[in-house]
Parts: C-alpha cells; structure tokens; sequence
C-alpha cells in the first residue's frame, strides 16, 4: 500500500526494501527521509514508539500511523494443508518462506515460533530470504514455499489464501522538520484520498482510519 502510494502520489520519495531495523538505522544515519516500522514491544506492550524513544527519542522526531494491517500466513488457494497458527509451520511437508533479518515482520515471526515454543532452526526454510511481502507471496504462488508470514494484501492479488493472525500498526517515523516538508506532505495529502481508500479496500486488510495520527512526539 505504501510502495503503491508512493508512487502514484508523484511526490518523489524513493523506497528502500531493507525493513523496519534498516529504515530505522538509516534514519538515524542521516540517509532517510522517513522510516516505515511495525515492530511489537513486547514488553512496553506497545508498537513502533518504545523502539524510536530508545534510538531516536532526542531528535526531534514524530511517529505517526499510516494504517493497521493484517498479518498471517499467505498459503496457497484453499489451504489445502490446513495450516492455521504457527505451531503449524513445524510439520512435515510444510516449506517456510521467511523475511529478512532486519524486517518487522522477521521479528514478529520469530516472536510467534517462540509463544509456539518453536525455532527457525525446527523449519524446512525456502532457499533465499525474501526481501519484500510481494516475494513472499511469489514463493508461494511459484510453488517454492508451501507458505510465509506476510500481509493480507500480497496475498489478495496473486489469488492466494490467507490465514490471518495479527493485526499490527504500521507507523512512518519522520524528524519534526521533513514530515511539513512538500514531499511528504504531498504524500499524506494523497493517502487522505478517495483514490487511496478504493485501493486499500482492493488490497484487503487494511484500515487507515487513523492515518496521521501522530502516536510519538519526541523532544
């Protein structure tokens, strides 16, 4: 939805598919605009703003909500080996693609093996890492994976199954000067659109009823 956005907003970001840890890395280096993030806090109980307080929290930066989502397993049609939680992925005949390290949806994955008492290492693993929820989704649908983590809306337009298991809060974490900046602004004036919420309803899973509100202000 964000990539989607980006685009057809004309309002020139360019995007780097490294994952939350990178995004919030490369924010803190200097060499990014904005960060999107959908990491869990286990222990805060919170996304996204105990990991920015800790890393950024005195720079002047604002977290914000771009939209909740819906995460779980992207299977193929019909889910033919009834896969329905994680403790599921540990059968045999079962294939996992898996995120790369340093994406959120990684650390949920892991974190969810780990309430199921599993680890990556009790999986059959796909041969590569992918790097993004649409070669997840690819894997699945190319018979490479029996299934992966991911977001209802990779799943949606490939005509594959989905089981859903989170809903999780997708933010963009930005300093407090860029998010009144014209490229970002544009990009926010966008997503209020009607044009935005026809797709987000096309792509399932998403609910951007909260789009903009700023969840983190830090000092």
């Amino acid at each position: 939805m964000l990539e989607w956005a980006l685009r057809e907003s004309g309002c020139g970001l360019a995007l780097n598919t490294g994952g939350s840890l990178d995004g919030l890395r490369r924010l803190a280096a200097g060499e990014a605009m904005v960060a999107g993030m959908h990491i869990f806090d286990p222990d805060a109980g919170a996304y996204n703003v105990p990991w920015v307080a800790r890393e950024l929290g005195n720079r002047g930066i604002v977290v914000m909500t771009w939209a909740w989502r819906r995460q779980g397993l992207i299977v193929a049609p019909g889910n033919p080996l009834n896969l329905s939680a994680a403790g599921d992925l540990a059968r045999p005949g079962v294939r996992v693609c898996v995120r790369q390290a340093e994406a959120g949806t990684r650390l949920l994955f892991e974190r969810l093996l780990g309430e199921a008492g599993l680890r990556l290492a009790d999986l059959a693993l796909a041969d590569r890492f992918a790097r993004t929820q649409s070669e997840v989704a690819q894997a699945v649908l190319e018979g490479k994976a029996t299934c992966g983590l991911g977001v209802e809306a990779a799943a949606r337009p490939l005509g594959l199954g989905f089981v859903p298991l989170v809903r999780e809060r997708y933010d963009l974490v930005v300093s407090r000067h860029d998010a009144f900046d014209p490229p970002f602004q544009r990009l926010l004036g966008f997503a209020r659109t009607d044009e935005c919420a026809r797709r987000a309803a096309e792509l399932g899973g998403y609910d951007q009823a909260e789009l903009g509100f700023v969840v983190y202000n830090g000092a």
